[in-house]
């Protein structure tokens, strides 16, 4: 059974504090069409321009991932984009009016609780995951990062992080399931070291900090002046450093939450891949910047593969459309310049056909006869006939037709034909059919490796009387 897009139900928004402006900002989550994704709008500005969440336009990742399109930017997209991710959105319109999306308790939980609120469904296109087929990795061997994709039926994660300190060390996170997200991932908050907390509070870079929304680790001894001083910055009655080695404004939620939260926030960076992953993410030491290297590495890989034609299912059990005596029936070829078998499938708009290649081809006798190969013509010779079976099969009387080849254009031999080979050939029309002139696009196989690829033009004339 065949998975459908989502979208949400109706509008639903929700209000928290920019992390970087201290500006209170209204994020509204709008349905979005069949295929569009994911988009940030910035109602702020005028004519509410769109900025798209992919990997192409992340133009910051210094504490979070910023997206610019056209001059127009969105600042920390990644907890909205993980908490869409985890409840399978496939299309959704995030609707800010600022420039940044609120960092709410430094968490995904408070998106997917809207989320949820307002409800999914189904939309009528067809969800496309995109199913890994080889490993993908990233490394950072100056920083001992290690990202890596594997093939996997369902999309799991793996993370491991060590800052290598007492308070913070190694620590690992996984999710079997992304079913599980809401329960086991989202509630995850930020963390940060107090050093680092105190240089951004210095140099006034988060106007919206507040203790709720981060854990803070103390690594180092502190004075109890300084506490004091954070306490009043903070408006807390009282600051110290619990046992655990945090401070003791929040309580950890899981032993491993900043694994979890470093698991939510490679979440939501894949997102801005673009399509839904089968994979088994792995993931040591991740953080924003080599989360989105990797996912560029990702959609690259993704982008290569789509341009590349699949091959043909080619069942030997399965009775073919034609056999070799209902081609000679179309064709006028015979031995040994009849250089196709059978005819799998012809449809309005193409034809695929199959060559069995043996030592017994009479090219082979001299074409390079200590290392046999086909001859790189005959290949097209064979791909034109499979063109010309298809042409001769629009007219009701094939016998009474020859082809003659008009143009050959864009030829490509990409890999050896060897005896033993089966070469499976598909074409397909590039302009429909007109006055006996047939211009289509052949690509050639021998497993899932193209050999050949061409574009043919020709055209059936009548036998003279």
């Amino acid at each position: 059974m065949k998975e459908l897009q989502k979208t949400i139900k109706h509008p639903i928004s929700l209000t928290g504090m920019g992390l970087h402006t201290g500006r209170s900002i209204t994020l509204t989550f709008k349905p979005a069409s069949e295929n569009s994704g994911y988009k940030f709008q910035r109602i702020d500005l005028e004519g509410h321009p769109m900025i798209d969440a992919t990997v192409e336009n992340v133009v910051d990742t210094n504490r979070g991932t910023s997206l610019e399109q056209n001059g127009v930017r969105v600042n920390t997209t990644e907890h909205v984009l993980a908490a869409c991710v985890g409840l399978g959105i496939d299309n959704v319109v995030i609707e800010l009016d600022g420039p940044e999306v609120p960092i709410m308790d430094g968490s995904a939980k408070y998106f997917v609780e809207a989320l949820e609120q307002t409800g999914l469904i189904e939309q009528k296109e067809e969800k496309i995951w995109y199913e890994l087929n080889s490993h993908i990795t990233y490394t950072n061997p100056d920083h001992n990062i290690e990202l890596m994709a594997i093939p996997c039926d369902h999309f799991r994660l793996t993370v491991m992080i060590d800052f290598d300190t007492k308070v913070l060390g190694t620590q690992n996170a996984i999710l079997n399931r992304i079913e599980d997200f809401k329960t086991e991932i989202a509630p995850c908050r930020t963390f940060v070291f107090l050093h680092e907390l105190e240089y951004l509070i210095h140099n006034n870079l988060i106007k919206g900090g507040d203790l709720n929304n981060a854990i803070v680790f103390v690594n180092q001894m502190i004075s109890q002046e300084e506490l004091d001083r954070l306490a009043k910055f903070f408006n807390k009655q009282h600051i110290e450093v619990k046992k655990e080695g945090i401070l003791n404004t929040l309580d950890l939620q899981f032993h491993n939450e900043p694994a979890r939260h470093k698991m939510l926030d490679v979440i939501g960076d894949l997102a801005l891949i673009g399509v839904p992953l089968k994979a088994h993410i792995i993931a040591n030491k991740p953080g924003h910047s080599s989360n989105v290297q990797f996912a560029k590495l990702i959609r690259k890989h993704i982008r290569k593969v789509s341009k590349t034609p699949l091959a043909p299912i080619y069942d030997p059990n399965k009775p073919p459309h034609f056999d070799i005596n209902d081609i000679k029936r179309i064709l006028p070829h015979r031995s040994p310049f009849l250089l196709i078998d059978k005819i799998l499938e012809i449809t309005e708009t193409g034809i695929i056909g199959v060559k069995n290649v043996t030592m017994n081809e009479p090219f082979f006798a001299g074409h390079f006869p200590d290392e046999p190969l086909m001859p790189g013509v005959l290949q097209v010779e064979a791909l034109a006939q499979t063109g010309g079976v298809f042409v001769l099969n629009s007219v009701p009387d094939p016998e009474n037709y020859i082809t003659y080849f008009l143009k050959i254009e864009n030829v490509r031999f990409r890999q050896k034909v060897v005896p033993g080979d089966t070469l499976v050939f598909k074409l397909e029309l590039i302009s429909a059919l007109r006055r006996g002139v047939c211009h289509m696009r052949g690509t050639a196989w021998v497993g899932n490796k193209i050999v050949t690829e061409a574009e043919l033009m020709a055209q059936i004339v009548r036998i003279p009387e």
